[in-house]
């Protein structure tokens, strides 16, 4: 791409206000490399995309002339000269980035909260970003999540019926949190969440509801407390009895692993299917124990969605932190679930520089071919890109970009779906 025609550089003062740099140009990393951008890598950010400014770190532009890449620490604004600090978007969900963005990060001292940063520029028509639309669903799409909406539903809903503490959690998941899923609840439509686990095996880097003091606060308040099955049967029957396209998932991003509750989960699956069998029964997770996956199968679990950041295993353990289970549990959850006859996914945590290795490619398709799995999510990690790339193992393999990545999964891998929501099975 002429470096001419790139956007502009974004860069923030100390308040945050943005500005786009009168000759710097945009440019983008994968993963602490810079990586050129290609003529169909920058799409105009969707309208419900977010910016952000990273404080103490400057950004890093293009010369246009030179092709030279540029820390650019300083600004005149109104002509006094001030300190600037780098730009990222948060893209619009459907969206996959292609590019983070290009920071410089030795001054920064702190971890960025748990936001999948991107490469964002300005030109004439607007700001633009380094991704691709992965997929369009009306049922995720913002404008279908108006506040004026939920606030009469959620009295409405408990009007009928008499709230318990599951239902007061996820009150305050959808009026606080701003969770699409709880909102669905509420609004009787699409998928709607049943958190469950106060506990977990794993101590992801990226995990949303609970961070160590000494990383950055989580985005989430985990749930604190064991629902009871009756609520868990209740809320989950009267959703799928009227919901249209009804799914109910357990494992959300405000809990731990649900499949140490597999006895409560279990219990209420067969429960809820001796009273309606509408809609769909889901279950996220690490996939660490195959033999729960198995047991849940038995109980009736509809689908499955399995996370991972790689396919290969020492980049897994580097960011999971499994506390008595590995990588090869999981792949083995990916196969039991096949073997079930599961609607079987896996959550694919990508980020550029990592995901679009040639090494992660290889691994990628090793696990399809081994277990068949039917969907792949493409879901851009969030994470501080300078704690990911410092944690996990380095690798010298080849990368190829990410929207290439994905064309290279469907070339080879005509039988699995790849796409970015999930979607009912009955």
């Amino acid at each position: 791409m002429n470096l001419e025609d790139l956007p502009f550089m974004l860069c923030a003062d100390s308040n945050g206000k943005i500005y786009d740099h009168p000759y710097f140009r945009m440019a983008g990393f994968s993963g602490s490399s810079p990586m050129d951008f290609l003529e169909d890598d920058l799409t105009p950010m969707p309208e419900f995309s977010k910016l952000f400014f990273v404080p103490d770190c400057p950004p890093i532009g293009v010369d246009p002339l030179t092709g030279e890449y540029v820390i650019v620490p300083e600004i005149e604004i109104d002509g006094q000269t001030t300190r600037c600090f780098a730009v990222a978007a948060f893209i619009e969900p459907g969206y996959v980035r292609s590019h983070l963005p290009a920071v410089d990060y030795s001054p920064k001292g702190y971890t960025l909260p748990m936001w999948g940063y991107t490469a964002v520029g300005f030109e004439n028509k607007g700001y633009m970003v380094a991704g691709f639309q992965m997929e369009y669903n009306h049922k995720w799409d913002p404008r279908q999540y108006d506040d004026r909406d939920l606030i009469p539903a959620i009295k409405e809903f408990k009007k009928k019926r008499q709230p318990g503490p599951l239902t007061e959690h996820l009150t305050n998941c959808a009026v606080n949190y701003h969770c699409f899923a709880a909102k669905n609840l509420f609004l009787k439509r699409w998928e709607a969440p049943l958190p469950v686990s106060r506990t977990c095996n794993a101590g992801c880097l990226g995990c949303i509801s609970l961070q160590s003091h000494d990383t950055c606060d989580s985005s989430h308040q985990r749930i604190a407390f064991r629902p009871e099955k009756d609520e868990i049967v209740n809320l989950a029957v009267d959703h799928l009895s009227q919901a249209p396209d009804g799914i109910v998932s357990f494992g959300q991003g405000c809990e731990g692993e649900p499949l140490t509750e597999f006895h409560l989960i279990g219990d209420s699956i067969q429960e809820i299917r001796k009273r309606t069998n509408k809609g769909t029964i889901n279950l996220n997770t690490n996939g660490s124990w195959p033999y729960r996956v198995r047991e849940l199968a038995e109980k009736g679990l509809d689908s499955i969605r399995i996370s991972m950041n790689s396919a290969r295993p020492a980049l897994y353990t580097a960011y999971y932190q499994p506390k008595n289970y590995g990588f090869e549990d999981v792949v083995a959850s990916v196969k039991t679930a096949r073997d079930a006859e599961l609607y079987t996914m896996i959550n694919y945590l990508v980020f550029p520089g990592i995901t679009d290795q040639e090494e992660e490619i290889d691994a990628l398709k090793g696990v399809v071919n081994k277990t068949g799995v039917n969907f792949i999510h493409m879901k851009n990690l969030n994470i501080d890109p300078h704690l990911y790339m410092k944690t996990l193992p380095t690798s010298d393999s080849r990368t190829v970009g990410m929207k290439r990545m994905t064309e290279i999964i469907r070339k080879e891998l005509p039988d699995v779906k790849l796409g970015y929501f999930n979607q009912p099975v009955r």
